[in-house]
């Protein structure tokens, strides 16, 4: 009679799948480590010139109008870095020279200038002057509320802080990031924007 041998025990679990669970560690261990260093390690390293929006938060359904009247929807602006001001329609120094800075450090990013579209929020019903719209060209000028506006855009704790100070910074994805200061170096905001184009595979 010939006798059975036993059928070899069939290996563990672990063993047959140990190269499985070693890849699948090798590849969720970097994004483990970026969330971790990103959320709760502070952000010394951060070299940005201007003020990160955290949490950022999405371009809501503000009430735009074009300079004929004409309402425009805040979704038809994404797809595009916008660098937004908002000022009266009378436009004083300040304005023109935040008007200024806007054509200016678009200029400086090149090749990649038409990703950037520059954005007048105008809060009230004063005309534009002709001088001004012919020498900003390209700039989209839209009226909007004032208190749509300012219910939007995270004013800095700083006394006397307003609406008509900063520059701000939309992703293509209609995501408030970032503010710039009043006053703002054009060189340094270049610096942010390139890093951001360079970084950002959309818009």
């Amino acid at each position: 009679m010939t006798e059975t041998v036993p059928a070899a025990p069939r290996a563990s679990h672990w063993r047959r799948y140990r190269m499985l669970y070693l890849l699948l560690a090798v590849c969720v261990a970097p994004v483990i480590a970026s969330y971790t260093a990103y959320y709760l390690l502070p952000p010394s390293g951060r070299t940005n010139y201007g003020v990160l929006i955290e949490p950022q938060r999405p371009l809501p359904a503000l009430t735009l109008r074009r300079l004929d009247g004409s309402a425009v929807q805040a979704a038809s602006l994404r797809g595009s870095w916008l660098m937004v001001q908002v000022d009266s329609g009378a436009c004083d120094a300040a304005c023109a020279k935040k008007l200024w800075q806007m054509r200016q450090v678009r200029l400086t990013t090149g090749k990649d200038a038409d990703r950037v579209q520059r954005v007048w929020l105008i809060v009230d019903e004063a005309p534009l002057a002709t001088s001004l719209m012919r020498e900003y060209d390209g700039t989209l000028s839209l009226r909007a509320r004032a208190d749509e506006v300012a219910a939007f855009l995270p004013l800095p704790a700083e006394p006397g802080a307003r609406l008509a100070d900063p520059i701000w910074l939309i992703d293509p994805l209609g995501n408030l990031m970032l503010r710039w200061p009043k006053d703002a170096d054009p060189s340094r905001m270049k610096k942010d924007l390139i890093k951001l184009l360079k970084a950002s595979g959309i818009g």
